[in-house]
């Protein structure tokens, strides 16, 4: 049966080191301790310098029959496995009568690699999963991510020796692992506040990208990947074959498909739950388990006392309408701030989304009293949820026929403007304003907006929307910025609407690298496996091939998504304002975060590696301070980056610092 969601880490070293292997291969293993603390397992070969190690935390068959690493039958192949294949009953019907071991989707995956090769297997495969199969016969390694991102996989070079892992933390293991910082990928940070693969924050270490197998035929060779699986490419055959039916046969059709994906979800031997915020995509997932459950279903919700904040007062609403066992919790600021410190440690790389924290304390709470939670990300990506969806058309139509020049002159006459200036005249004329007018800060979203007056495109619009800092180049010395997520964007403009261009790249960027990263650091930091309906491969397929039309309509965004759930749900108790899963960052930077804040962008900290350009910054967060600007995301980017640096180097004395570089800093 399915079994686990787990750590895997390993190596392919070929000359001798110093350590004994088994040392370096135990210690990777313990650090992803938190991923699967209920078994552990390595596998070496000193005849080859293959290295595997495996963590478990057990969900289904939770006998040593699932044990990994696991051989298969006719001995040819070794495989860790983070994830689940949920079909795997499908394949082991398929494959027929033999004489099965156990009960482990793992043992079914290896019959069927032998049976069908890897890639025909892989593509058989609906789940989550990140693959290391060694191939004895041809003494070749082999990693393998799912196609949507969910599960991570880091990979690349310490030394002379091929490493891979779940998570840096483990690769950190290595004896020889220097940790010298790569610039540019930290540019990339700076301007998305994650960073996109196959980039990683350490030179010579990668991501391997959603939908990839890579091979390796020895422990110096130069890894060889290909594609699988593509959303792109998915994307572009979606086009090919709209589908032409009527709106009732699609929300049917859709309905079924996401009733099979979460019903395939739901199967476990211990006990599962859901988050549940109360919006569109989790009330969706809720809504689909309790209709296929004879028991109520375990519902996590976190409020907060800040109302721009809390979500909980639907969530509840939408619990008891489904009579759902909701589980709710309030927390206060102080709960959110605790979390600020155990950020570096759980992400390994800097992160700044701040939906990190309520996603932590949410797994938390549910972890408490289940081992496996349902979560509703994907829905935005797939069915057009995102405000800037809408917002970018809405701006291109509202400048695109005013000459450039004309934009660049106005632009500049905004911001020749203060904030705090427009602000002012805004509460004067207030009283005679109408109340949609009313516009917390407006000066800083007219210097937001003067901002986008120059740009030549809808595309170039969208990256603006997308970007924080938008000259990282200039705020990290000596770096330059790769173009990942700008050709992302380029790449995907044959796309007929623009909103289809935002929604793929979206698919391909902002889904993997931050919003599943951000679940899957957050739900493994206390061993919960968080599972995603939405984004069962079927359905993002289905999702393609649906016309915009039936996304977002009449400025309604998820509209096909809407009408699945208000056959559960009725209507006016969703309709409301998207919310983000957010903190109050802004008001903690002034207020209760503002000696922390202090220490971390004061000059000598700012400066001290020589990474940053520490009068811009300083500039920022004097503007911030004072309230002439809102310069939030921006500085909690930098924030985060300067509490990971120094968390990963705490054991170095201040005075160890002076006429010290980075790389030799970031040694463990």
């Amino acid at each position: 049966m399915l079994i686990h969601m787990c750590g895997i880490a390993g190596f392919w070293k070929t000359k001798r080191s110093s350590e004994d292997p088994l040392e370096t291969l135990n210690r990777m293993g313990v650090a992803l301790s938190h991923r699967g603390p209920d078994d552990s397992g390595t596998f070496y070969d000193p005849a080859t310098g293959i290295a595997l190690a495996f963590r478990r935390l057990s969900i289904l068959d939770l006998s040593s029959q699932g044990h990994q690493p696991m051989v298969s039958a006719s001995g040819r192949y070794v495989i860790i496995f983070n994830g689940e294949v949920y079909n795997f009953q499908e394949i082991k019907a398929e494959l027929g009568e033999r004489a099965w071991r156990g009960h482990s989707d793992t043992e079914v995956m290896l019959a069927a690699i032998e049976r069908w090769g890897l890639d025909s297997a892989v593509r058989r495969f609906v789940g989550m999963f990140a693959i290391a199969l060694w191939d004895r016969e041809e003494r070749r390694l082999f990693l393998v991510r799912d196609r949507l991102g969910i599960k991570p996989v880091y990979y690349g070079k310490v030394a002379e020796s091929f490493v891979f892992a779940s998570e840096l933390k483990a690769i950190q293991q290595c004896p020889d692992f220097q940790g010298e910082l790569d610039r540019d990928a930290l540019a990339l940070y700076m301007r998305h506040d994650y960073i996109p693969a196959p980039h990683c924050i350490y030179q010579g270490l990668h991501k391997l990208p959603p939908g990839y197998i890579l091979a390796l035929s020895s422990g110096v060779s130069c890894p060889e990947l290909h594609s699988y699986w593509s959303a792109r490419e998915v994307a572009k055959e979606g086009v090919k074959s709209r589908l032409s039916i009527s709106d009732a046969e699609a929300i049917e059709q859709l309905e079924q498909k996401l009733l099979e994906a979460v019903r395939l979800r739901m199967l476990a031997d211990v006990s599962v739950g859901t988050f549940l915020s109360g919006g569109i995509d989790s009330s969706t997932v809720v809504a689909l388990m309790q209709a296929q459950s004879a028991r109520p279903v375990k519902t996590f919700t976190i409020g907060f006392h800040e109302d721009e904040f809390n979500e909980a007062d639907h969530a509840k609403k939408v619990a008891a309408h489904l009579g759902t066992e909701h589980t709710e919790l309030y927390l206060t600021p102080q709960d959110a701030r605790d979390v600020v410190p155990l950020l570096p440690s759980m992400c390994d790389e800097p992160f700044a989304d701040s939906s990190q924290i309520p996603t932590f304390l949410v797994s938390k709470l549910a972890r408490r009293s289940v081992t496996v939670s349902l979560s509703g990300d994907g829905g935005d990506e797939l069915f057009g949820g995102y405000n800037r969806y809408l917002l970018a058309r809405s701006i291109w139509n509202s400048i695109e026929r005013i000459p450039k020049t004309v934009r660049k002159t106005a632009a500049r006459l905004m911001q020749s403007v203060s904030p705090n200036a427009i602000d002012h005249i805004f509460r004067l004329l207030r009283p005679v304003m109408p109340r949609r007018m009313w516009l917390s800060t407006p000066g800083d979203k007219a210097h937001k907006f003067a901002d986008l007056l120059a740009v030549g495109s809808q595309e170039a619009i969208y990256h603006r929307l997308l970007s924080h800092w938008e000259c990282p180049s200039k705020i990290v010395l000596n770096s330059s910025e790769p173009r990942t997520v700008f050709d992302s964007i380029a790449e995907s403009a044959w796309l007929p609407d623009i909103e289809e261009v935002m929604m793929l790249t979206d698919l391909l960027n902002y889904l993997p690298d931050d919003i599943l990263t951000k679940v899957d650091r957050a739900s493994m930091a206390v061993s919960l496996e968080a599972r995603v309906p939405l984004l069962d491969h079927r359905v993002v397929e289905f999702a393609w091939r649906l016309p915009l039309h039936l996304k977002i309509r009449n400025k309604t965004s998820k509209w096909i998504l809407r009408q699945v759930l208000y056959k559960y749900i009725p209507k006016e108790l969703m309709e409301r304002p998207k919310m983000g899963f957010g903190v109050p960052i802004g008001s903690w930077l002034g207020g209760p975060l503002r000696e922390w804040a202090e220490d971390l962008l004061s000059v000598e900290k700012l400066g001290r590696h020589e990474l940053l350009n520490v009068a811009e910054i300083r500039n920022k967060w004097t503007e911030h301070l004072s309230g002439s600007r809102n310069w939030q995301y921006l500085l909690w980017d930098v924030l985060v980056f300067q509490d990971w640096f120094y968390a990963a180097n705490r054991r170095v004395t201040t005075e160890s610092f002076s006429g010290t570089q980075p790389s030799q800093l970031l040694r463990q």
